[in-house]
Protein backbone atom coordinates (compact mmCIF):
# COMPACT_ATOMS: atom_id res chain seq x y z
CA UNK A 1 0.00 0.00 0.00
CA UNK A 2 1.15 3.25 -0.63
CA UNK A 3 2.70 5.59 1.58
CA UNK A 4 0.72 8.84 0.36
CA UNK A 5 -3.10 9.66 0.06
CA UNK A 6 -3.20 10.27 -3.41
CA UNK A 7 -0.87 7.57 -5.40
CA UNK A 8 -2.87 6.57 -8.86
CA UNK A 9 -2.34 5.44 -12.72
CA UNK A 10 -3.50 8.13 -14.74
CA UNK A 11 -2.73 7.14 -18.13
CA UNK A 12 -1.88 3.90 -19.54
CA UNK A 13 -1.48 1.51 -22.89
CA UNK A 14 -5.92 1.37 -23.76
CA UNK A 15 -5.63 5.10 -23.53
CA UNK A 16 -3.67 5.69 -26.84
CA UNK A 17 -5.82 5.28 -30.35
CA UNK A 18 -2.96 3.73 -32.62
CA UNK A 19 -5.04 4.98 -35.41
CA UNK A 20 -3.79 8.56 -34.59
CA UNK A 21 -0.35 7.12 -34.36
CA UNK A 22 2.11 8.84 -36.38
CA UNK A 23 2.75 4.96 -37.36
CA UNK A 24 -0.46 4.55 -38.90
CA UNK A 25 -0.70 3.24 -42.66
CA UNK A 26 3.08 2.63 -42.72
CA UNK A 27 3.57 -0.87 -41.75
CA UNK A 28 1.98 -4.20 -43.41
CA UNK A 29 1.65 -5.57 -39.75
CA UNK A 30 -0.33 -5.07 -36.52
CA UNK A 31 1.33 -3.00 -33.29
CA UNK A 32 -0.15 -2.54 -30.01
CA UNK A 33 0.94 -0.33 -27.16
CA UNK A 34 3.51 -1.47 -24.66
CA UNK A 35 3.65 0.84 -22.65
CA UNK A 36 2.50 4.15 -22.37
CA UNK A 37 5.34 5.69 -19.48
CA UNK A 38 7.55 7.85 -18.23
CA UNK A 39 6.13 11.01 -18.61
CA UNK A 40 8.06 14.73 -18.63
CA UNK A 41 5.53 17.22 -17.33
CA UNK A 42 5.14 20.79 -17.04
CA UNK A 43 2.35 23.36 -15.75
CA UNK A 44 0.50 24.91 -18.97
CA UNK A 45 -0.28 29.06 -19.07
CA UNK A 46 -3.67 27.44 -18.16
CA UNK A 47 -3.04 25.44 -15.01
CA UNK A 48 -3.63 22.10 -16.45
CA UNK A 49 -0.72 20.14 -16.05
CA UNK A 50 1.02 18.33 -19.50
CA UNK A 51 2.43 15.20 -19.60
CA UNK A 52 4.21 14.34 -22.38
CA UNK A 53 4.04 10.52 -22.55
CA UNK A 54 6.26 8.06 -24.05
CA UNK A 55 4.20 5.70 -26.45
CA UNK A 56 6.33 2.77 -27.17
CA UNK A 57 4.61 1.35 -30.42
CA UNK A 58 5.67 -2.63 -30.20
CA UNK A 59 5.10 -5.37 -33.06
CA UNK A 60 2.03 -7.89 -32.29
CA UNK A 61 4.78 -10.54 -33.63
CA UNK A 62 8.23 -9.06 -33.74
CA UNK A 63 9.37 -13.29 -34.61
CA UNK A 64 8.01 -14.76 -37.93
CA UNK A 65 9.42 -16.65 -40.56
CA UNK A 66 12.71 -17.34 -38.55
CA UNK A 67 13.31 -13.75 -38.35
CA UNK A 68 12.99 -10.83 -35.49
CA UNK A 69 11.80 -7.22 -36.77
CA UNK A 70 12.03 -4.08 -35.56
CA UNK A 71 10.54 -0.48 -36.88
CA UNK A 72 13.02 2.04 -38.39
CA UNK A 73 12.33 5.57 -39.24
CA UNK A 74 13.06 5.94 -42.63
CA UNK A 75 13.04 9.39 -44.77
CA UNK A 76 9.49 10.04 -43.45
CA UNK A 77 7.92 6.70 -43.54
CA UNK A 78 8.45 3.90 -41.43
CA UNK A 79 9.68 0.23 -42.51
CA UNK A 80 10.26 -2.87 -40.68
CA UNK A 81 14.22 -4.82 -40.42
CA UNK A 82 14.40 -8.41 -40.57
CA UNK A 83 17.27 -10.44 -38.73
CA UNK A 84 18.02 -13.36 -38.59
CA UNK A 85 16.54 -15.35 -35.53
CA UNK A 86 19.69 -17.39 -34.64
CA UNK A 87 21.35 -14.05 -34.55
CA UNK A 88 19.32 -12.49 -31.94
CA UNK A 89 19.15 -13.09 -27.92
CA UNK A 90 15.53 -11.72 -27.16
CA UNK A 91 15.80 -12.71 -23.54
CA UNK A 92 14.55 -9.02 -23.10
CA UNK A 93 11.00 -8.01 -24.54
CA UNK A 94 11.93 -4.47 -25.12
CA UNK A 95 14.93 -5.43 -27.22
CA UNK A 96 16.88 -8.15 -28.99
CA UNK A 97 20.99 -8.43 -28.98
CA UNK A 98 22.89 -9.47 -31.56
CA UNK A 99 25.76 -11.66 -31.86
CA UNK A 100 29.39 -11.81 -33.40
CA UNK A 101 29.51 -7.69 -33.57
CA UNK A 102 32.27 -7.69 -31.59
CA UNK A 103 30.65 -4.93 -29.28
CA UNK A 104 26.82 -4.90 -27.30
CA UNK A 105 24.70 -4.06 -30.48
CA UNK A 106 20.63 -4.09 -29.63
CA UNK A 107 17.64 -3.28 -31.89
CA UNK A 108 14.30 -2.29 -30.12
CA UNK A 109 11.06 -4.32 -30.65
CA UNK A 110 9.21 -1.09 -30.54
CA UNK A 111 9.70 2.75 -31.55
CA UNK A 112 8.91 5.53 -29.61
CA UNK A 113 6.46 8.94 -30.08
CA UNK A 114 5.81 11.39 -27.63
CA UNK A 115 2.10 12.20 -26.77
CA UNK A 116 0.65 15.30 -24.96
CA UNK A 117 -1.93 14.83 -22.66
CA UNK A 118 -3.52 17.67 -20.83
CA UNK A 119 -4.54 16.68 -16.87
CA UNK A 120 -6.39 19.07 -14.39
CA UNK A 121 -4.13 20.83 -12.58
CA UNK A 122 -3.87 18.33 -9.76
CA UNK A 123 -2.83 15.70 -12.38
CA UNK A 124 -6.19 13.47 -11.96
CA UNK A 125 -8.45 14.27 -14.04
CA UNK A 126 -7.53 13.61 -18.34
CA UNK A 127 -8.47 16.97 -20.30
CA UNK A 128 -7.43 16.36 -23.83
CA UNK A 129 -5.25 14.23 -25.72
CA UNK A 130 -3.56 16.31 -28.41
CA UNK A 131 -2.53 13.85 -31.22
CA UNK A 132 -1.55 16.96 -33.04
CA UNK A 133 1.19 18.09 -31.32
CA UNK A 134 3.00 14.62 -30.91
CA UNK A 135 6.49 14.20 -31.01
CA UNK A 136 8.09 11.70 -33.64
CA UNK A 137 10.94 10.80 -35.18
CA UNK A 138 12.22 13.41 -37.95
CA UNK A 139 15.95 12.53 -38.47
CA UNK A 140 18.27 9.52 -39.16
CA UNK A 141 19.53 10.13 -35.53
CA UNK A 142 16.45 8.82 -33.86
CA UNK A 143 15.37 6.34 -36.58
CA UNK A 144 14.70 3.89 -33.41
CA UNK A 145 12.70 6.37 -31.43
CA UNK A 146 12.06 10.22 -29.26
CA UNK A 147 11.83 8.42 -25.31
CA UNK A 148 11.74 9.84 -22.20
CA UNK A 149 11.14 13.62 -22.11
CA UNK A 150 11.62 16.09 -19.11
CA UNK A 151 10.57 19.27 -19.29
CA UNK A 152 11.36 22.18 -17.25
CA UNK A 153 10.59 25.99 -17.46
CA UNK A 154 13.31 28.70 -17.84
CA UNK A 155 11.78 32.52 -18.02
CA UNK A 156 9.37 32.50 -20.64
CA UNK A 157 10.37 29.32 -22.58
CA UNK A 158 9.94 25.58 -21.72
CA UNK A 159 12.42 23.52 -22.65
CA UNK A 160 12.30 19.65 -23.06
CA UNK A 161 14.88 17.04 -23.39
CA UNK A 162 14.77 13.56 -25.06
CA UNK A 163 16.62 10.36 -25.55
CA UNK A 164 16.86 10.06 -29.47
CA UNK A 165 17.42 6.39 -30.37
CA UNK A 166 19.38 5.39 -33.67
CA UNK A 167 22.47 3.34 -34.98
CA UNK A 168 24.50 6.90 -35.26
CA UNK A 169 23.96 7.51 -31.75
CA UNK A 170 22.21 7.13 -28.19
CA UNK A 171 22.02 10.94 -27.88
CA UNK A 172 20.08 13.92 -25.87
CA UNK A 173 17.63 16.23 -28.14
CA UNK A 174 16.24 19.15 -27.20
CA UNK A 175 13.03 20.80 -28.21
CA UNK A 176 11.46 24.13 -26.70
CA UNK A 177 8.31 25.88 -26.48
CA UNK A 178 6.74 29.22 -26.21
CA UNK A 179 3.30 27.74 -24.29
CA UNK A 180 4.41 24.41 -23.34
CA UNK A 181 2.27 22.62 -25.82
CA UNK A 182 3.70 23.39 -29.57
CA UNK A 183 7.50 22.30 -29.34
CA UNK A 184 10.19 22.83 -32.09
CA UNK A 185 12.92 21.05 -32.67
CA UNK A 186 16.75 22.41 -31.66
CA UNK A 187 19.21 19.92 -32.06
CA UNK A 188 21.52 17.49 -30.48
CA UNK A 189 23.13 18.61 -27.25
CA UNK A 190 24.25 15.73 -25.91
CA UNK A 191 26.48 12.99 -28.05
CA UNK A 192 26.25 9.23 -27.49
CA UNK A 193 24.72 7.47 -24.44
CA UNK A 194 24.49 10.82 -22.56
CA UNK A 195 21.41 10.65 -21.59
CA UNK A 196 18.79 11.74 -18.61
CA UNK A 197 19.60 15.13 -18.83
CA UNK A 198 17.59 17.62 -16.59
CA UNK A 199 17.72 20.98 -17.00
CA UNK A 200 17.25 23.04 -13.83
CA UNK A 201 14.04 25.04 -13.68
CA UNK A 202 16.34 28.53 -13.06
CA UNK A 203 19.73 29.46 -13.32
CA UNK A 204 21.78 29.41 -10.23
CA UNK A 205 24.75 32.07 -10.81
CA UNK A 206 23.25 33.23 -14.08
CA UNK A 207 23.43 30.52 -16.36
CA UNK A 208 21.84 27.18 -17.09
CA UNK A 209 22.47 24.05 -15.38
CA UNK A 210 21.98 20.59 -16.36
CA UNK A 211 21.99 17.13 -14.72
CA UNK A 212 23.42 14.85 -16.99
CA UNK A 213 23.97 10.69 -17.08
CA UNK A 214 26.84 9.72 -19.41
CA UNK A 215 27.03 5.72 -19.94
CA UNK A 216 29.60 3.18 -20.54
CA UNK A 217 31.56 -0.17 -20.25
CA UNK A 218 34.33 0.38 -18.22
CA UNK A 219 34.60 3.00 -14.79
CA UNK A 220 37.68 3.12 -12.83
CA UNK A 221 37.63 2.34 -9.24
CA UNK A 222 37.72 4.86 -6.43
CA UNK A 223 40.39 4.25 -3.46
CA UNK A 224 39.62 0.92 -1.37
CA UNK A 225 37.68 2.34 2.06
CA UNK A 226 35.41 5.20 -0.56
CA UNK A 227 32.14 6.30 0.59
CA UNK A 228 31.47 5.88 -3.30
CA UNK A 229 30.79 3.70 -5.97
CA UNK A 230 32.34 3.15 -9.34
CA UNK A 231 29.93 3.31 -12.09
CA UNK A 232 26.95 5.64 -13.85
CA UNK A 233 26.60 8.75 -11.69
CA UNK A 234 24.58 11.59 -12.09
CA UNK A 235 27.22 15.08 -13.56
CA UNK A 236 26.42 17.83 -14.21
CA UNK A 237 27.32 20.75 -17.04
CA UNK A 238 26.68 24.72 -17.38
CA UNK A 239 25.78 26.92 -20.51
CA UNK A 240 25.33 30.44 -21.51
CA UNK A 241 22.48 29.68 -23.79
CA UNK A 242 20.47 26.57 -23.19
CA UNK A 243 22.05 25.21 -25.96
CA UNK A 244 25.81 24.32 -25.98
CA UNK A 245 26.95 22.44 -23.23
CA UNK A 246 30.19 21.95 -21.29
CA UNK A 247 30.75 19.21 -18.30
CA UNK A 248 31.20 21.30 -15.26
CA UNK A 249 34.65 19.51 -13.40
CA UNK A 250 33.14 18.70 -9.77
CA UNK A 251 31.27 15.45 -10.04
CA UNK A 252 27.23 15.91 -9.22
CA UNK A 253 25.54 12.45 -7.30
CA UNK A 254 27.81 9.50 -6.87
CA UNK A 255 26.17 5.96 -6.31
CA UNK A 256 27.39 5.35 -2.42
CA UNK A 257 29.62 2.23 -1.46
CA UNK A 258 27.55 1.18 1.59
CA UNK A 259 24.56 -0.11 -0.36
CA UNK A 260 23.60 -1.75 -3.76
CA UNK A 261 20.18 -0.46 -3.90
CA UNK A 262 21.79 2.67 -5.56
CA UNK A 263 24.29 0.62 -7.29
CA UNK A 264 23.26 2.48 -10.51
CA UNK A 265 21.52 5.90 -10.67
CA UNK A 266 20.48 8.46 -13.18
CA UNK A 267 18.67 12.13 -13.13
CA UNK A 268 14.56 12.00 -12.38
CA UNK A 269 13.08 15.07 -12.00
CA UNK A 270 14.50 18.64 -12.85
CA UNK A 271 16.09 19.87 -10.12
CA UNK A 272 13.37 22.70 -8.81
CA UNK A 273 14.19 25.45 -6.48
CA UNK A 274 13.18 25.61 -2.48
CA UNK A 275 13.54 27.39 0.70
CA UNK A 276 16.67 24.63 1.19
CA UNK A 277 17.82 24.81 -2.48
CA UNK A 278 17.48 22.38 -5.62
CA UNK A 279 15.32 19.68 -4.79
CA UNK A 280 16.06 16.73 -7.19
CA UNK A 281 14.54 13.36 -7.42
CA UNK A 282 16.39 10.74 -9.46
CA UNK A 283 16.35 6.82 -9.76
CA UNK A 284 18.90 4.33 -7.99
CA UNK A 285 18.45 0.85 -9.86
CA UNK A 286 19.73 -2.19 -7.80
CA UNK A 287 20.53 -5.78 -9.73
CA UNK A 288 18.02 -7.82 -10.46
CA UNK A 289 17.85 -10.37 -13.53
CA UNK A 290 17.53 -8.42 -16.57
CA UNK A 291 16.14 -5.14 -15.91
CA UNK A 292 16.89 -4.77 -12.01
CA UNK A 293 14.77 -2.53 -9.48
CA UNK A 294 14.20 0.73 -9.80
CA UNK A 295 13.19 3.01 -7.14
CA UNK A 296 13.03 6.82 -6.84
CA UNK A 297 15.22 8.61 -4.22
CA UNK A 298 15.83 12.56 -3.12
CA UNK A 299 18.68 14.64 -2.49
CA UNK A 300 18.75 18.32 -2.03
CA UNK A 301 21.69 20.65 -3.94
CA UNK A 302 22.80 23.96 -2.56
CA UNK A 303 21.26 27.10 -4.43
CA UNK A 304 24.41 28.73 -5.96
CA UNK A 305 26.86 25.90 -6.57
CA UNK A 306 24.44 22.97 -7.34
CA UNK A 307 28.15 20.70 -7.29
CA UNK A 308 27.58 20.64 -3.94
CA UNK A 309 25.15 17.94 -2.29
CA UNK A 310 23.30 19.28 1.34
CA UNK A 311 21.40 16.30 1.61
CA UNK A 312 20.37 13.03 0.11
CA UNK A 313 17.75 10.66 1.88
CA UNK A 314 18.59 6.78 1.53
CA UNK A 315 15.41 5.82 2.01
CA UNK A 316 13.39 5.47 -1.11
CA UNK A 317 10.99 7.63 -1.77
CA UNK A 318 8.92 6.06 -4.17
CA UNK A 319 9.04 1.95 -5.02
CA UNK A 320 7.06 0.07 -7.43
CA UNK A 321 3.27 -0.51 -6.45
CA UNK A 322 1.92 -3.83 -7.49
CA UNK A 323 -1.53 -2.82 -6.05
CA UNK A 324 -1.91 0.05 -8.75
CA UNK A 325 -0.41 -2.36 -11.52
CA UNK A 326 -3.12 -5.53 -10.67
CA UNK A 327 -5.94 -4.09 -12.98
CA UNK A 328 -3.32 -4.34 -16.00
CA UNK A 329 -1.21 -7.86 -14.86
CA UNK A 330 -2.06 -9.26 -18.40
CA UNK A 331 -0.30 -6.18 -20.10
CA UNK A 332 2.71 -6.69 -17.74
CA UNK A 333 6.60 -7.47 -18.93
CA UNK A 334 8.80 -6.02 -16.06
CA UNK A 335 8.35 -6.15 -12.27
CA UNK A 336 10.13 -3.96 -9.67
CA UNK A 337 10.44 -0.29 -11.98
CA UNK A 338 8.99 3.11 -11.39
CA UNK A 339 10.83 5.85 -12.78
CA UNK A 340 10.26 8.94 -11.86
CA UNK A 341 10.35 12.20 -14.52
CA UNK A 342 8.45 15.17 -13.54
CA UNK A 343 7.54 17.43 -10.26
CA UNK A 344 4.96 20.31 -9.79
CA UNK A 345 4.49 22.65 -7.02
CA UNK A 346 0.92 22.48 -5.69
CA UNK A 347 0.84 24.63 -3.11
CA UNK A 348 1.85 22.25 -0.04
CA UNK A 349 2.61 19.27 -1.97
CA UNK A 350 3.92 18.33 -4.99
CA UNK A 351 2.55 16.85 -7.74
CA UNK A 352 5.19 13.72 -8.90
CA UNK A 353 4.98 11.96 -12.67
CA UNK A 354 6.52 8.48 -12.74
CA UNK A 355 6.62 5.87 -15.03
CA UNK A 356 5.06 2.58 -13.31
CA UNK A 357 6.60 -0.67 -14.47
CA UNK A 358 7.72 0.72 -17.99
CA UNK A 359 3.60 0.31 -18.75
CA UNK A 360 1.74 3.09 -17.60
CA UNK A 361 1.98 6.72 -15.92
CA UNK A 362 1.84 7.91 -12.54
CA UNK A 363 0.80 10.59 -10.25
CA UNK A 364 2.08 10.86 -6.95
CA UNK A 365 0.74 13.93 -4.68
CA UNK A 366 3.74 14.33 -2.40
CA UNK A 367 3.83 16.87 0.82
CA UNK A 368 6.32 19.12 1.06
CA UNK A 369 6.88 18.09 4.65
CA UNK A 370 8.32 15.06 3.22
CA UNK A 371 11.10 17.10 1.56
CA UNK A 372 11.93 19.00 5.50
Amino acid sequence: MSRFAVDRLVFGPDDVDLARSPLAGHLDAETYVLGAFNPGMTRLPNGNLLLMVRVAEALREPIRGGQVHAIRWDEGRYVLDAWPLDLADTADPRKFLLRGGGWKIMALTSLSWLLPVELSADGLELVAVHYDKAVAPQGSFQCYGVEDARICKVGDEWLMTTCSVSPERHSTTLYASDNGLDWRFEGIVLDHQNKDMLIFEGKPGGKYWAQTRPLGDLYFAYPPGSEWRAGPSINLATSPDGRHWQPHLNPGIRPHAGTVATARIGGGTPPILTDKGWLTLWHGVEPKEIVGIYRTYWSLLDRDDPSVTLHTEHAPLLEASPELTAPLADKMYVHDVVFTTGIADAGDHYVVASGEADLACRITHIPKAVFA
